[in-house]
């Protein structure tokens, strides 16, 4: 970005103030100003324009601000009547000057792991540039168009949904060419009701997805293959041949093309192919395609591989949890080989009503996964799930811990299992499993 004071005033249709400066980044949070950012002062829980001056102190080259506050005459300010609504303007300005191929991902689980995955096989062929950590949300995915940089190509791109019409205003805010859904499962299933509901508003990503683009959907979803949009729909998941799994990676066919991902689980071979499969709507080559997933950047805390002081490697799976996605991870568990296996689940939030049914019936999933310990962290796990898995474990192999008792959880699991053996590690990001991984691995 490389745009005059003046210039985002046309582009707003805002009344500016000292107009020559230029401004060549963004950011809404004043301690991560860098210098030659505008500085967006958004109103939330805390007041933006409280901390203009900060920004400005770390560099920032102009404040955008609304009209209800008083700004000093002398600061580069673009003045407008709702702060976050200008920023997106200001992104969807710059989507459709640079004009990227975008390719927008949302579902229930995998969404950072696939966008990771196709902004690995965009950039085998083109000049890619992804959502940066998980900047997904109304802030985030201007912020992205914001700082993507002139000559992009392809942007990926990825989505965040909690609520209906958050969707809609997001893809019409990038205007896909290619859609993703990863998979339905029961995120947010405390304010959507049912299953059937939250794929209704994952399928808001074709409201801005362009008229001859492309939703790609998993192949066992009715709830998505039956769906009912105006676009093209193709499905990925299907026509997978010779998978194999070791303790670092999952090997597997498919369309003649042997492809080696260094992740573990049937459900990050179907995030694969939907990134695969938007690689061939961009014609990107299946040989290209293989050798940018060979090696990847992964988002920190999805689905990583570690390995602690003593040689325990590790699992961590701890940005967010559902019952599908510590289904799909315990089944994986199952399959590695190991002398010894341990499992650590924390709550899994925002499921409102349901908690207590979903938590329990992990109770057979974990069961069948054939490990030699379980450790689980919350109130909600100690409440329904604990009490059945106490009829198959005794007190040496079953273990609970508040979400307070993280030091004790991460003594304990210090001095468990010996080198080769697997600790398991999956909690909605809340229970802030993170900082036991961190510990671990230090």
């Amino acid at each position: 970005m490389n745009y005059s004071v003046k210039k985002i005033g046309q582009i707003l249709n805002a009344t500016t103030q000292i107009d020559s400066k230029i401004v060549t980044g963004a950011s809404f949070d004043s301690r991560k100003v860098k210098s030659g950012d505008l500085f967006v002062a958004l109103v939330a829980e805390n007041d933006g324009h409280d901390y203009v001056q900060q920004a400005l102190t770390k560099g920032a080259t102009a404040v955008l601000v609304d009209d209800r506050h008083q700004i000093d005459s002398k600061i580069p300010a673009i003045i407008v009547s709702d702060t976050l609504l200008a920023l997106q303007q200001l992104g969807e300005y710059r989507r459709h000057q640079i004009n990227p191929k975008v390719v927008a991902i949302t579902g229930s689980n995998g969404k950072t792991t696939t966008k990771d995955m196709a902004s690995a096989i965009m950039g085998s062929q083109y000049k890619t540039f992804k959502t940066p950590e998980n900047f997904n949300n109304e802030i985030g995915v201007p912020l992205t168009l914001l700082t993507m940089p002139d000559d992009t190509e392809v942007l990926v791109v990825e989505l965040g949904m909690d609520r209906p019409g958050q969707l809609t205003t997001l893809s019409e805010l990038v205007s896909p060419d290619i859609a993703i859904i990863t998979m339905i499962g029961e995120a947010h299933i405390e304010f959507f009701k049912t299953r059937e509901n939250i794929a209704k508003a994952k399928l808001e990503i074709t409201k801005g997805l362009k008229s001859q683009g492309t939703l790609l959907v998993p192949y066992d979803e009715p709830l998505l293959t039956n769906a009912q949009v105006k676009q093209n729909v193709q499905t990925f998941g299907q026509d997978i041949k010779d998978i194999n799994s070791s303790s670092s990676k999952t090997i597997f066919t498919y369309q003649n093309t042997r492809f080696a991902i260094p992740l573990l689980g049937r459900y990050n071979i179907m995030n694969a192919l939907a990134a695969i499969s938007a690689g061939i709507l961009l014609h990107i080559e299946l040989k290209n395609a293989a050798e940018a997933l060979q090696h990847f950047d992964l988002t920190k805390n999805r689905t990583e591989q570690l390995t602690t002081s003593h040689g325990v490697n590790l699992i961590s799976d701890v940005y967010n949890s559902n019952p599908t996605a510590v289904a799909a991870v315990l089944a994986t568990l199952k399959i590695i080989p190991a002398t010894h296996k341990y499992v650590v689940l924390g709550d899994m939030l925002e499921l409102g009503e349901q908690a207590a049914s979903l938590h329990a019936c992990l109770a057979e999933t974990v069961i069948n996964a054939n490990v030699d310990g379980v450790y689980l962290v919350g109130p909600l796990m100690n409440k329904y799930l604990y009490p059945i898995l106490q009829r198959r474990f005794d007190s040496a192999h079953l273990h609970q811990y508040e979400t307070d008792q993280l030091a004790e959880l991460i003594k304990d699991l210090q001095t468990l299992g010996e080198n080769g053996d697997v600790i398991l590690l999956k909690a909605s990001h809340g229970i802030h499993l993170e900082n036991v991984v961190n510990a671990l691995v230090k």
